[in-house]
C-alpha cells in the first residue's frame, strides 16, 4: 500500500544537508507517486494546498522544490502539453528580472533558447525546467527544457542566501539550448490556474507558520506561563483567519473552475504573509533564543520562512489588491 505524503516525509535528524539531499528526497517522493496532487480547481483544491502545507512544515527547502515540480505538472496538464518523461523532476522558473532574460526562436517543432535565467530553484538536481522566454515579436512563451544538454550551464551565480540556502536557486545560461513549447504565446499568465498557483505558495507560507506555532503550543503545554499563552492566543487567531480564507478560496475555485481568481489569490497571499510574520514575531517573543540555537528543525524553518515570504511584493501587492476592489458597493465585505 502506498504511504500518504505525511507518512512518507521522514526528516534526517539534522535536516537536509544540501541541495543534493533535497534532490534525493524529491526522487524518492516522486518514485512513490506522491507528486500526483489534485489539480487546482479540479474538485479537491483544498487537498492540494493541504499537501503543500504539510511539506512546508516538514522542510521549506524541500517544499520549494516540491511546489515547483507539482506546479509544473499542473501547468502542463492545464495547457495540454505532451506527457512528461517518466521519472522526470521539474522546476518552474518564471521570474523575469531585467538583467536576466531568455529569448526563444522556433525551428520546426523545436524551441531554441539563448540567454540567462535567474532564480532557478533546484536547477542542479531537477531533470527538466519549465521556464518563460520571449520571442522576437515580444510575446512570452512557456518552454520545457531538458537539463542534461551541452548548451545549458547551471552556474553558481546569484545565490548567497542563508535562509532557503539548500534550494540552490542559481542562474542558468542557455546558448542555443533545445526544448519544446508548452501552450500558446501568453498562455502561462492567461490560464485560470496562474492565480491558483499563487495561492499554492500562500499555502506553503501557512504550512511553515503552522509548524512554528506547533513548537509554541508544545512549549506552552510544558510551561503554561501567562505571557507565552497570550502569544499562543495571538498565533491561533492569525492561523484561524488564514485557514478561513484558504478554505473559502479552495471552495470557490472548485465551484467556478474558470475563475476569475486574481482577487482571491491576492487576498490569500496577503493574509498568509501577515499570518506568517505574526507567528514569527510571537513565537520568538514567547520562546526566546533557545529553539533558535538548539532545535535544528525550528532554526532552519525560522531562517527559511522570511526568505520564502519575499516572493511577495509587499505593499505593491496590497496596492494591486486595493485597486481590484473598484468602487465600494453594498456587496463589498458582506457577511
Amino acid at each position: 500500500m502506498k504511504p500518504t505524503l505525511i507518512e512518507a516525509l521522514t526528516r534526517p535528524p539534522q535536516g537536509y544537508a544540501d541541495t543534493a539531499a533535497l534532490g534525493k528526497e524529491m526522487r524518492r517522493l516522486c518514485s512513490l507517486g506522491l507528486d500526483s496532487l489534485p489539480l487546482p480547481a479540479g474538485g479537491d483544491t483544498l487537498q492540494r494546498w493541504q499537501c503543500l502545507a504539510a511539506v512546508a512544515g516538514h522542510d521549506l527547502g524541500l517544499c520549494k522544490l516540491y511546489e515547483g515540480h507539482t506546479d509544473a505538472l499542473a501547468i502542463m496538464q492545464e495547457l495540454r502539453a505532451q506527457p512528461v518523461p517518466e521519472g522526470s523532476i521539474w522546476g518552474t522558473w518564471a521570474s523575469e528580472p531585467p538583467q536576466a532574460r531568455v529569448m526563444v526562436r522556433r525551428e520546426g517543432d523545436r524551441a531554441v533558447l539563448s540567454g540567462r535565467k535567474a532564480w532557478c530553484s533546484g536547477a542542479g538536481v531537477v531533470t527538466h525546467g519549465l521556464l518563460t522566454a520571449w520571442d522576437d515579436d515580444g510575446q512570452q512563451q512557456l518552454v520545457a527544457v531538458p537539463m542534461d544538454q551541452p548548451n545549458l550551464c547551471v552556474t553558481d551565480d546569484g545565490w548567497h542566501a542563508v535562509g532557503m540556502a539548500n534550494t540552490g536557486s542559481v542562474e542558468i545560461l542557455l546558448e542555443n539550448a533545445e526544448g519544446w513549447y508548452v501552450g500558446p504565446a501568453g498562455g502561462y499568465l492567461s490560464r485560470p490556474g496562474f492565480w491558483l498557483g499563487g495561492i499554492g505558495i500562500a499555502a506553503c507560507w501557512f504550512g511553515a507558520a503552522r509548524e512554528l506555532a506547533r513548537h509554541l503550543a508544545q512549549h506552552c503545554h510544558a510551561r503554561p506561563e501567562p505571557h507565552a499563552l497570550a502569544h499562543l492566543g495571538a498565533v491561533d487567531r492569525a492561523l484561524g483567519a488564514c485557514i478561513a480564507v484558504l478554505r473559502q478560496a479552495a471552495n470557490a475555485a472548485d465551484l467556478q473552475p474558470e475563475g476569475p481568481f486574481e482577487h482571491s489569490a491576492r487576498l490569500c497571499r496577503a493574509v498568509a504573509e501577515e499570518t506568517a510574520e505574526t507567528v514569527i514575531s510571537h513565537v520568538g517573543r514567547a520562546m526566546g533564543a533557545g529553539p533558535y540555537c538548539k532545535d535544528p528543525h525550528f532554526a532552519r524553518l525560522i531562517a527559511d520562512l522570511p526568505v520564502y515570504l519575499r516572493q511577495s511584493h509587499a505593499e505593491r501587492d496590497l496596492a494591486a489588491l486595493g485597486q481590484l476592489l473598484g468602487a465600494p458597493t453594498t456587496r463589498t465585505w458582506s457577511l
